[in-house]
């Protein structure tokens, strides 16, 4: 009886898959064994995004609140002052130029300033007429305030009685420099050698930031008393939403028919653009710090990955002798480099957030985080974390079993 012996290729032995549960729990083994050293190594994660999330949301927040400005006082109030002639000097508004403007179909309010060149405004009579600080002394029109959307911190604004008497409104500034918190019947001040009584203290002016700096009196004291020659300096000018462009095109030739190339117009909203524009600017610049310091961060995850494989030589050379593939090993160190990352980095986000809402309501200002801010930082956070692990995960795979249990 003869037996007939069949040779079957043995069975292909395929490493075991590990699971993305375990592959977190193994990856974490590093971090829950030297929790001081993954501490520091996230630190520097979360400093970097903290400073760019940061930046981002005290910028966004600033924006917010220029929005917020703007949409409360308006973008429609332009002003015309008085430009150059041709020979270089200064040049004049007429008398009229208000009235003028004024009768131009769209514009639905107008008021004006006039320097008073030779009045100056003092706390008191004792001080040196030389030390005038940087005040300036502005005949006013009643309807100043409402055109530019101006408020009264103190006391009250110029009326009717008051324009024609020794009665004088701060602005916002201007109080401070005077050493003057509230205004009031027994509170003076010296200007243009004769007391004025304080009658108003302005909250600031976005729009029109000169008034901040500025004596403010009625335009009749002002010429019968303080010597002034009644040519409007600023108008401010409160057109229809949709008809501030056209408006602007014939301000010039309104104001000054004869010479309208002696006018300049401006859009106080634009000026306010240009400094947010600046403010971005030097945004970037903070972003560009920030990306550094999460560079440096990356650089302290990849050195503490680089130690944790010498360090644990014999435990790569156990996991390999008991089966653990190159693949495994490389994903092991690799996951902790990314957790590492991303704790540092979730940290950042929750620190950026937390700065950036301080300091908006230090401000008054609305919160504002980009969402694009916190997710491309998380993003950032990974996207290291994977570049740093890299070399040290594949230094750890390259470990042969003999060889990393040679050096226990």
């Amino acid at each position: 009886m003869s037996v007939t012996v069949q040779n079957r290729p043995a069975a292909q032995l395929t490493p075991a898959r590990m699971p993305a549960a375990d592959v977190v729990r193994v990856g974490g083994v590093g971090l829950r064994t030297r929790p001081l050293r993954a501490f520091l190594s996230a630190l520097g994660i979360a400093i970097g995004i903290a400073a760019m999330i940061a930046v981002v949301g005290i910028s966004s927040s600033s924006r917010a609140e220029l929005d917020r400005t703007l949409a409360a006082l308006g973008t429609n109030l332009l002003t015309v002052s008085p430009g150059r002639t041709l020979f270089g000097a200064d040049a004049q508004l007429p008398d009229d130029s208000v009235a003028m403007i004024g009768r131009i179909g769209p514009v639905t309010q107008v008021a004006a300033t006039g320097q008073v060149a030779d009045a100056k405004v003092y706390r008191t009579d004792r001080i040196p007429q030389a030390e005038t600080g940087g005040i300036a002394v502005r005949a006013a029109q009643l309807g100043l305030l409402d055109t530019v959307g101006g408020e009264v911190a103190s006391g009250t604004w110029l009326n009717e009685a008051t324009a024609r008497y020794p009665a004088v409104v701060l602005g916002a500034s201007t109080a401070e420099r005077l050493g003057l918190g509230a205004a009031g019947p027994d509170v003076q001040v010296w200007l243009g050698d004769r007391w004025f009584t304080v009658v108003g203290i302005l909250a600031p002016a976005p729009l029109a930031p000169e008034l901040d700096s500025s004596a403010l009196v009625g335009w009749a004291v002002a010429a019968n008393q303080l010597g002034f020659d009644g040519h409007p300096t600023t108008v401010y000018t409160r057109t229809e939403a949709d008809q501030v462009e056209a408006v602007r095109a014939v301000l010039g030739a309104t104001a000054n028919p004869e010479a309208p190339n002696e006018v300049d117009v401006s859009r106080p909203s634009d000026a306010l653009a240009a400094a947010q524009a600046t403010d971005e600017t030097f945004t970037a610049l903070l972003l560009g710090l920030g990306a550094v310091a999460l560079l440096v961060g990356g650089v302290g995850v990849a050195n503490t990955m680089v130690i944790s494989v010498l360090e644990r030589r014999s435990e790569i050379g156990l996991r390999r002798s008991l089966g653990a593939t190159r693949g495994q090993i490389r994903t092991q160190f690799l996951a902790e480099s990314l957790l590492l990352s991303a704790l540092g980095g979730a940290g950042g986000v929750l620190l950026g957030i937390l700065v950036t809402s301080g300091y908006a309501l230090s401000q008054g200002w609305p919160t504002v985080v980009p969402a694009w801010a916190t997710t491309g930082g998380v993003l950032a956070t990974l996207l290291i974390g994977g570049l740093a692990g890299l070399y040290p995960a594949i230094r750890a795979s390259r470990l042969s079993p003999t060889e990393a249990l040679a050096t226990t």
